[in-house]
């Protein structure tokens, strides 16, 4: 139950297009994009909602391959040819190239190789950096609290610990507020 509001607005019952006019960016898991067509094609697509001709984004195009270097150097290729971490770098910038003012991104870690991971947290940080509001859902807890500035451990819906992320400086604050303390553990929730 509840409400989900952006800038005031409640915009939980509103349709994906008025969502995304209102600011809203999500990446989804498993890194949705349309896999026949080219990462510049899917960039553009992500822009669609705005109503902005195509010779005015590239502008916007810049700002992405400046973000992801990997997909300047592939943008003709069909997105189903890219490695899995290029198609999520892909999905992240197909919704930046919305221009929201919210970025919610589900998992945007799974199925990657580590080393992809550190690449796909450092460019969420500089996004967080350039002031766009994140919503980070992820299941791999160091690389979460590395960009995060709150943390917010669910177990089933409900909420079993949260605060600032520097004060968890230990994870395992998170494993026992996930997994319950340790036996013999004397530590406080």
């Amino acid at each position: 139950g509840g409400s989900v509001k952006l800038d005031g607005e409640d915009i939980a019952g509103l349709p994906a297009h008025r969502r995304i006019r209102a600011g809203l960016g999500m990446v989804q898991e498993n890194k949705r994009v349309f896999k026949r067509r080219s990462v510049e094609v899917n960039l553009m697509l992500g822009a669609y909602g705005r109503g902005v001709s195509r010779r005015k984004l590239g502008g916007d195009l810049a700002e992405i391959y400046e973000l992801f270097p990997a997909l300047r150097d592939r943008a003709k290729t069909p997105a189903g040819q890219l490695s899995g971490g290029q198609q999520q770098m892909l999905a992240i910038g197909q919704a930046i190239m919305g221009k929201p003012k919210m970025l919610m991104l589900d998992e945007p870690s799974a199925g990657l190789a580590p080393a992809i991971v550190l690449e796909v947290m450092e460019s969420v940080a500089t996004l967080k950096k350039s002031g766009l509001g994140i919503l980070l859902v992820e299941q791999a807890v160091e690389a979460a609290v590395g960009v995060a500035d709150q943390v917010a451990v669910l177990d089933v819906g409900r909420v079993v610990m949260s605060g600032p992320a520097g004060s968890v400086d230990d994870l395992a604050v998170i494993r026992d507020a996930y997994f319950g303390r340790r036996p013999g553990s004397d530590r406080q929730r």
